[in-house]
């Protein structure tokens, strides 16, 4: 046993340096080949391939004699591999070289071989199309992609990767019927799917995808009604073009189908609001309301329907007088079905509003808040909207220190809310229309340093207003008179308000203030649906005041009527654009970024 265990030991020690030896010259055969220095690589590679055969090492010797234009001896390596191992892959490997020297004909004889000889398990045949996609013989791994889902034997019908190859071709009709195939077999690559066919059609900037896909999901619908997930394609589909009008006949088939009881319905009603088609998201809830009191969404479903109705209202030219009557009485209907609960006092605030704001009954929606506030059990946060709701309509009607005295309880019951902090800027709102300037804007600073995220953009305008046109040492008139002109249009009091504003362009003329009340006086135009006025204002500001701080304010504002009131989808977008690029410290950042996208066509999250 002891001279067994001296041989063993001698055995290894003449074994170490020969193994360290074939270590080292690997090495430089890699340096060499990654340095592109293949004259040296091959001297290399040619002494260790007799030893070592591994895909490594063949691979990088095959590549280092075709680099080296070295046809006859790529040719012989490759055959010889084939000899070794009938691998289809080494038939990818011949059919390359041949390739590769423009030997054609011998290439596609290499390449069916491969196609021929593979054995069509899922590793395999993944392993010989991923082959043939590194030398770009993208239909011969649509081939072998092929013969697997015919052939294949272990459960895999490979519908995804034939679908992407035949993207990757060109063939978007192929794809598409290939991935509506994998859909139906399989529903839960739905999400994965819908990926793919984002990034290859593009149907919001290529209507012709859009109608193809639409066409042939709806074929495959009538053929399988059964199949949810090509409902559900549909309904993406047309969400991707805000087609929500669309979206919501195939959401609500699907919720009735399979008794959702309105859920899917009320996220897409979600979806319609962000997108400012109050029509389409009114009628997912109208949809909510008909499954009757006892579905889950009933009561919101009634509050957030008339709520849409009023913001279709605002989006449309001129008063309105009638529709706000017409939402009125809907409003008075609903609140007899809803009692005592905070869906009744979030209808009688919003009615309040419209009642004030819209319809010049400040009586009767004092009366509405106040019994809304009574309402048994009402939360704390819906009680302190109805607060805030109260106090700017007794501003409105001139009560402004019953309206601080509202604000001001919700601020102190919400100190370190978003919603206490909304209160202390309508606090600071009502000291800087008194023209106790230096308070307010104590009182702004104070939500600056405390939240940035939190204070809204009204607030922060404010500050800034103060901020660039009152200073104790100059003249005090002027921003008096403005804030005076402000409070009258809040109270939509315009020609007192307009008259007061052109005493100060009058009397002070080329102020500072030159470009708030030309902002001032287009949103008075604005809310009297006097929009080509409105339009002049804002191009006023943009051309003469650009540096000052209300030029992102008039660019975004005419950005907004482009797109929601005259519709010019290219206008808009050139405007956001604008915003981006000459004010990206701009508070409309955020938002112009994500309203250019959606005009896009970038796919909705």
């Amino acid at each position: 046993m002891k001279w067994k265990h001296i041989i063993l030991l001698l055995l290894l020690a003449l074994v170490a340096p020969a193994t360290q030896a074939q270590d080292d010259d690997l090495s430089l055969a890699e340096y060499y080949y990654n340095e592109q220095m293949f004259e040296q690589a091959k001297m290399y590679f040619e002494k260790i391939y007799k030893t070592n055969k591994t895909a490594k090492v063949f691979n990088s010797y095959l590549n280092t004699l075709v680099a080296l234009q070295d046809e006859e001896g790529a040719v012989s390596l490759a055959k010889k591999k084939i000899k070794e191992d009938k691998d289809a892959v080494n038939y990818v490997k011949l059919g390359g070289v041949y390739s590769h020297f423009n030997r054609a004909e011998e290439a596609t004889e290499a390449f069916d071989q491969a196609i021929k000889k593979v054995t069509p398990t899922r590793s395999n045949i993944i392993l010989l199309a991923n082959e043939f996609a590194l030398i770009n013989q993208s239909n011969y791994a649509l081939q072998a992609y092929e013969k697997g889902r015919t052939e294949g034997k272990d459960g895999y019908g490979f519908e995804f990767e034939i679908a992407s190859m035949k993207g990757a071709l060109g063939d978007i009709p192929g794809m598409t019927d290939t991935f509506l195939d994998l859909l139906v077999r399989e529903p839960a690559y739905l999400q994965t799917i819908q990926n793919a066919l984002n990034r290859t059609l593009n149907v919001e900037e290529n209507p012709a995808n859009f109608e193809m896909l639409k066409g042939k999901t709806l074929k495959r619908l009538q053929a399988t009604p059964d199949a949810s997930a090509l409902s559900e394609m549909l309904i993406w589909l047309f969400v991707q073009k805000r087609d929500f009008k669309n979206a919501f006949t195939q959401v609500s088939a699907l919720d009735k189908r399979l008794g959702e009881q309105g859920a899917r319905v009320y996220e897409l009603a979600h979806l319609a609001v962000t997108n400012h088609d109050y029509e389409s998201a009114s009628k997912c809830f109208q949809y909510i309301v008909d499954l009757g009191a006892n579905a889950p969404f009933y009561n919101t479903a009634q509050v957030e329907r008339l709520d849409a109705l009023g913001k279709m209202l605002e989006d449309k030219q001129g008063p309105q007088t009638d529709g706000y009557r017409e939402l009125e009485s809907a409003y008075l209907q609903s609140l007899e079905l809803i009692r005592n609960s905070v869906e009744s006092a979030q209808l009688l605030r919003q009615l309040a509003h419209i009642q004030a704001f819209r319809l010049n009954k400040s009586d009767i929606a004092i009366t509405n808040l106040r019994n809304a506030l009574q309402t048994p059990g009402l939360p704390p946060i819906p009680k302190a909207e109805c607060k805030l709701e109260l106090g700017d309509v007794l501003l409105f009607v001139g009560e402004r220190w019953e309206a601080s005295l509202l604000y001001s309880q919700v601020e102190l019951d919400f100190k370190e809310n978003p919603i206490g902090h909304e209160a202390k800027f309508r606090n600071a709102r009502i000291s800087y229309f008194s023209g106790d300037f230096e308070w307010a804007q104590s009182q702004l600073d104070v939500l600056k340093a405390s939240t940035s995220k939190l204070i809204s953009n009204d607030a922060i305008d404010l500050s800034l207003l103060i901020t660039d046109n009152f200073n104790m040492d100059t003249v005090l008139l002027p921003m008096q008179q403005y804030a005076r002109a402000d409070l009258l249009a809040f109270q939509f009091r315009y020609a007192e308000a307009n008259q007061t504003l052109d005493s100060i362009l009058t009397e002070f003329p080329s102020h500072s203030l030159t470009d708030e009340i030309k902002m001032l006086q287009a949103k008075m135009c604005m809310q009297q649906g006097k929009y080509a006025e409105a339009k002049k204002l804002y191009q006023y500001v943009i051309d003469f005041h650009f540096a000052d701080i209300t030029a992102d304010d008039a660019l975004f504002a005419l950005a907004d009527m482009a797109e929601r009131i005259d519709q010019d989808k290219e206008s808009a977008m050139k405007l956001y654009e604008r915003i981006l690029t000459d004010f990206s410290g701009s508070l409309y950042v955020v938002e112009a970024r994500k309203r250019f996208r959606a005009l896009r066509g970038d796919q909705l999250e």
